[in-house]
């Protein structure tokens, strides 16, 4: 096992009518902005909440944050909260509403151009408000943790950043604000948190037995509860599963002290970029040609997934490794997430486009070997048509 340092100040309450916890948390004085995406909360409930629980605050909104959040319309966000001196922001909504609101609390307080803060990964950030989080649309685990994916739609990019000081001081997690979720977002969030926890998972072994025995019990989880939600959409006990198996998937606690991959992730997201496929979308196209094309450096570890995740324990290692891989795809289609590239009406001529955006954003050795090349990356499109 590698050395690890583990942080995560993310205070989390959990359960039902647990939203007026915010109370708890905001101080009485703090000139809070509310921020949220395109007004689901209105409809579900979460709004009506949220502004009784903050009766007696200042308390101003900003909506219209999209699913993937833009580095522009954030802007305008951060424009208004200096001009009305907020000090306290709070994200109602889903992921993309808390990676909006970590630019936001970062770009406030920014000594120079904000697009800095992505250019740099996060590096340059020095100060941050503090913020919280109601979630209401579990899967990115932005709700506790400190990374954070922004859209510049001038040129076509998602670009990830992180840092320490943008965890949320507190994230409220009420599965009943699932219940209402579409079924397509629900499937996204199991995808999205699926491929969260293989990307620190499917490596290469380093005996992080405690990481990987959690990492297989997540997944486990989703198998079961994923069809079940779609199947059973009043059920809150397996919301609340999905919920926390979602915050637990990138919290930092089954990456700690492991290897992580992450060029599924950073493939996916040009795919979103160029042509507005969901998040979780992308990454049931690209998961499984990556395991597929990468099986010699992953291949202990697909065997282990393999074995202990889907019981799989006959034939030779290439007919268990190739049958991983096709249960992984049959779960995502299961989930009603199309895995194939021709299933979105996009054909062979993306790939070079997609590597292009690639190597303009310097994505070009990625992995957990650094060694997933734009030419790899090509391999493994093809195999995704």
């Amino acid at each position: 096992m590698k050395n690890f340092v583990v942080h995560n100040p993310t205070r989390i309450y959990f359960g039902k009518d647990c939203i007026k916890a915010v109370t708890k948390e905001i101080p009485k004085n703090a000139n809070v902005l509310m921020v949220y995406g395109g007004g689901s909360i209105k409809r579900n409930g979460v709004y009506d909440q949220v502004k009784q629980a903050l009766e007696g605050y200042r308390l101003t909104e900003f909506g219209g944050v999209e699913p993937n959040p833009s580095f522009e319309t954030l802007m305008q966000g951060v424009e208004q909260a200096r001009a009305e001196g907020v000090d306290y922001l709070l994200a109602v909504g889903g992921g993309s509403v808390a990676d909006g609101v970590k630019f936001m609390a970062a770009a406030m307080l920014y000594q120079g151009d904000p697009v800095e803060i992505l250019t740099s990964f996060g590096k340059s950030i020095k100060q941050a408000l503090p913020f919280g989080c109601v979630l209401t649309l579990p899967g990115t685990g932005s709700e506790m943790n400190s990374g954070s994916v922004i859209t510049r739609s001038s040129i076509k990019a998602k670009l990830p950043f992180s840092n320490s000081l943008v965890f949320p001081q507190f994230s409220v997690l009420d599965p009943t604000t699932t219940l209402s979720l579409p079924p397509a977002q629900v499937a996204n969030g199991v995808v999205d948190t699926y491929v969260h926890i293989m990307e620190q998972y499917l490596t290469y072994p380093v005996d992080g037995k405690v990481q990987d025995r959690f990492a297989e019990g997540l997944l486990l989880t989703l198998i079961e509860e994923g069809p079940r939600a779609l199947a059973e959409p009043d059920n809150y006990d397996v919301r609340a599963n999905l919920m926390w198996c979602a915050t637990l998937g990138l919290n930092g606690l089954i990456g700690a002290g492991v290897p992580q991959d992450w060029a599924t992730h950073m493939v996916g997201h040009e795919l979103t970029a160029l042509y507005g496929l969901d998040h979780a979308k992308t990454l049931a196209i690209v998961l499984p040609g990556m395991l597929r094309v990468r099986v010699r450096d992953k291949r202990e570890k697909l065997l282990q997934y393999g074995e202990r995740v889907w019981g799989i324990n006959s034939g030779d290692e290439s007919q268990r490794i190739d049958a991983a891989i096709e249960k992984t795809r049959r779960f995502f289609e299961s989930m009603q997430v199309p895995t194939r590239l021709k299933a979105y009406r996009l054909a062979a001529d993306c790939i070079p486009v997609v590597l292009e955006q690639l190597r303009a954003h310097g994505m070009v050795a990625l992995g957990e070997h650094s060694d997933v090349t734009p030419e790899l990356v090509q391999r493994v499109l093809e195999d995704c048509l």
